[in-house]
């Protein structure tokens, strides 16, 4: 174990609470950047030319035989934070970090802080992402690959504080970790008219009705039960007014997957079914599939290593060995290209009780220093061979 960290998790957590009180959205994180670079600076790290506004930060080690990546996104979400969040509650309104990308950046921030602060002990190269836009498509992930962020990088570590997970527990995977991600957008074309006459009118809302349900027998009816699989139709924009049939209809979603041919086949099975029956009731309709993020599959000798840091860091009894989850998450676009993991960070109990981009989220500041160290040990412990 480290030396006690108390203030620097003081340090953590005052810089968290003022990312919570000024988010922003996905590729506007102009002011977040800001502030990064200045404590950055002031750490005296090496700032990178990368994409705007990410930040990357870089620290030579020692003996730099290896360059070991450590990632934090930067972004909040579209949501009116509600609760009492004893007095850093979100100033930005309609804005809020209902994720715990706060708590990451400042978090990651500290690490660094460490780092610097310590540099003796640190043998190999840290390059220190802060990414913009991880809730968005196209990823701010793939921004910096295709800018060349993970050309010299080694091995790459991502930590979520993570709400699904019992506080007092590290978990991870060996293998799939989360889903993939596309977004659906259906538009259904008919005929409207008044309320009292439907059957003057082709009624794209009732078509809806039928979509939504057939689409729910994809999973359900069409693809193995041990093959995990979602479709969500999160939004249905239609209609304005009570005694008003209207003609259109649109319908937004998620689909979610664990393998590129069950992820396929649900797209394929979308279209036939949405086209089978929109003809059925003579309306037109358009699809439209944004592909989101690929699946978080964590590579097995690194999760490996990840979980011999924890059990011999943290104890044998904070490791877990987690199911995998149907959340996304777009550090999958790193795992693509290069070795590493994602951790979560169990932080579930009284003062976070709330699911993740639900309106009164918010972090367990307890586990902090769970996360800081688990970084710091992950740099020192990784192998030079």
């Amino acid at each position: 174990m480290l030396k006690p960290l108390d203030t620097l998790v003081d340090w953590t957590i005052a810089h968290r609470r003022h990312f919570h009180q000024y988010p922003e959205l996905s590729g506007k994180e102009y002011k977040t950047h800001d502030y990064i670079k200045e404590v950055i600076s002031e750490l005296g790290l090496h700032i990178l030319d990368y994409p705007y506004p990410s930040l990357i930060a870089y620290l030579p080690g020692t003996v730099g035989s290896k360059t070991i990546a450590l990632r934090a996104d930067i972004d909040a979400l579209p949501i009116q934070e509600e609760g009492d969040k004893a007095g850093y509650l979100s100033k930005i309104p309609g804005v809020s970090h209902a994720c715990g990308h706060d708590g990451h950046t400042a978090l990651l921030m500290a690490v660094a802080k460490w780092m610097a602060e310590n540099r003796d002990s640190i043998e190999h190269n840290v390059k220190f992402i802060f990414q913009s836009s991880e809730e968005i498509t196209p990823s701010g992930a793939e921004v910096l690959i295709n800018a060349g962020v993970l050309d010299d990088v080694d091995a790459i570590f991502g930590i979520h504080l993570w709400q699904g997970l019992d506080k007092g527990e590290i978990g991870l995977t060996h293998g799939p970790m989360m889903a993939s991600t596309d977004d659906i957008k259906i538009t259904i074309d008919a005929s409207g008219g008044h309320g009292s006459m439907p059957h003057q009118t082709i009624d794209p809302i009732y078509i809806a009705s039928h979509l939504v349900q057939s689409y729910q027998a994809i999973v359900s009816r069409q693809i193995d039960p041990i093959e995990p699989a979602v479709i969500s139709i999160c939004k249905i924009v239609g209609g304005t007014n009570y005694n008003i049939i209207p003609s259109k209809v649109e319908l937004y979603g998620t689909m979610r997957a664990v393998t590129p041919e069950t992820q396929a086949f649900i797209q394929d099975r979308i279209s036939q079914q949405t086209a089978g029956i929109c003809s059925s009731f003579s309306a037109s309709y358009q699809i439209e599939f944004t592909t989101g993020t690929p699946p978080v599959v964590n590579d097995r000798k690194e999760s490996m290593f990840v979980e011999k840091v924890i059990k011999e860091h943290m104890g044998e009894n904070v490791f877990s060995l987690i199911s995998m989850t149907m959340a996304a998450e777009d550090f999958s676009f790193y795992l693509m290209e290069k070795p590493g993991a994602f951790v979560f960070v169990g932080m579930k109990g009284e003062k976070s009780q709330y699911p993740h981009h639900h309106a009164k989220f918010d972090l367990d500041e307890d586990v902090f220093e769970s996360a800081i160290q688990l970084f710091i040990k992950i740099v020192q412990d990784y192998p030079a061979e």
